[in-house]
């Protein structure tokens, strides 16, 4: 979440950010009204304006409450006869004081938790190089070159012959023992997927993440706190029934969540982990030609990497292109052409200050298609969270921490970046598609051969 003084000091940068996102707060409002954004903004002030009113209020009662126990010792310097008559004015005063203090407290509460419950839905700010709109994403390089079937003499098939005709993937099998977009991987594509792990967690290891094997639950607040929703008719998350507990939709819940109510010492900056974790979505309202398959279901694997930076903007900036980086590096070594956009900002999640994707190209499609996605959340996770880390000072000078400066006389909050290392089913999807032959058969990519156990993909006997 954001800093509360930015709605009261930048309130028209606040209503530009909501407007580039597209982002509602209140369900009234909705983003498709004139001014909707204007009036967004102009009813936060107001939600904020009412709890500092009464905040006001409560001061000034204290103030007058300390009075009439100052006025209630001067009274007692007074004339005796004098005396009841000034007692009994400032008694019922101060008895009807009590009395709106008590009203007030529940007030001035009501009002917090409605302004914060508003708060809590506005986006993160935006990178001033984030493209503007839905869809206008930025090309920013291409890697490798997709191959021309055609010149090699046969038409590619898409994953679902591949995987029918090498037996690699039951979906008839998942949807009737658990429903539509549920699967089994069968034979070599279980290999492949266990490659795919091991290779993503080698990869990571090497750039200094710390693995974890996550919980594939996570209680709804950690997801809260995290900016994903997990009630309510938008959710793309499973609850379970008669808990507080979500099934997890990535490793970034729990990576992240680990951390809440700390404070960091900052020679422990960064920190970077990596998880493995089984992740579920609902997939809600989605259907269509890309969504076949194996690129949009309910369940899959996925090595996750996570990064929390000291409160800085240049330095979780690198982190974030460290990540990307990363993710280049291991669809490099799969031998997968692949595109990098810079997302566009109403395409944002909410806690996301920017986005790249990798896009790996698809022979199926004709096109590409989201493999991994990384994001720089600034502190807008670890504000919901409450991680912060301490100041350099009282660090040890040879600590090279970097340095870093306490605001408002508080420990900073900490940055928060995540990014996919890989997310098993559709790297499957594209490596079955791109490596493919003539013969039917698939090409293992070389990083992957060693735990693969051979070089190529062929139909059991």
């Amino acid at each position: 979440m954001l800093d509360i003084k930015l709605l009261r000091t930048d309130a028209e940068r606040l209503r530009q950010n909501l407007e580039a996102r597209r982002a509602g707060v209140f369900e009234d409002l909705g983003t498709g009204e004139a001014d909707w954004a204007t009036r967004t903004v102009e009813r936060l002030v107001g939600l904020d304006q009412r709890y500092r009113d009464l905040l006001t209020e409560q001061e000034n009662l204290r103030r007058r409450q300390n009075e009439i126990a100052q006025a209630m010792k001067d009274v007692g310097r007074m004339p005796k006869a004098e005396q009841a008559g000034a007692r009994g004015a400032l008694v019922e005063e101060g008895r009807g004081l009590r009395d709106r203090e008590r009203d007030l407290s529940i007030e001035t509460e009501d009002a917090l938790q409605v302004r914060d419950h508003a708060w809590r839905r506005v986006p993160n700010l935006t990178h001033p190089e984030t493209p503007i709109g839905l869809t206008e994403h930025a090309l920013l390089r291409t890697w490798g070159t997709p191959r021309n079937f055609a010149a090699e003499g046969f038409e590619p098939k898409d994953h679902l012959a591949i995987s029918e005709a090498l037996d690699l993937v039951d979906f008839a099998a998942g949807a009737k023992v658990t429903g539509q977009k549920f699967y089994y991987l069968k034979n070599d594509a279980v290999l492949l997927d266990l490659a795919l792990q091991r290779y993503a967690i080698d990869v990571a290891v090497q750039h200094g993440f710390r693995l974890h094997v996550t919980p594939d639950l996570a209680r709804a607040e950690i997801l809260e706190g995290l900016g994903f929703v997990p009630r309510g008719p938008s959710t793309q998350v499973y609850s379970v029934e008669n808990t507080d507990l979500c099934l997890v939709g990535t490793a970034e819940i729990t990576l992240g969540g680990m951390l809440a109510d700390t404070i960091l010492e900052p020679e422990r900056l960064p920190i970077l982990l990596a998880g493995l974790s089984h992740c579920f979505r609902t997939e809600a309202g989605s259907a269509g030609q890309e969504s076949r398959g194996l690129y949009r279901v309910h369940q899959f694997t996925k090595v996750e990497l996570f990064a929390f930076t000291i409160g800085e903007l240049e330095v979780s900036e690198a982190m974030h292109a460290k990540l990307l980086a990363i993710e280049e590096e291991i669809f490099q070594g799969l031998e997968l052409p692949y595109r990098v956009l810079d997302i566009a900002s109403a395409d944002l999640g909410g806690p996301a200050y920017r986005k790249f994707d990798i896009e790996a190209w698809m022979p199926g499609r004709g096109d590409y298609g989201e493999v991994t996605s990384t994001s720089n959340c600034t502190d807008y996770q670890a504000r919901r969270l409450k991680i912060r880390h301490r100041v350099e000072d009282g660090s040890p000078a040879d600590s090279g921490a970097p340095k870093s400066k306490a605001r408002d006389g508080r420990n900073p909050w900490v940055h928060t970046l995540n990014g996919t290392a890989v997310a098993n089913t559709r790297a499957i999807l594209a490596l079955l598609e791109n490596h493919q032959r003539a013969d039917g058969t698939v090409d293992v990519p070389r990083v992957l051969q060693k735990w693969v156990g051979k070089d190529r993909l062929t139909r059991p006997r």
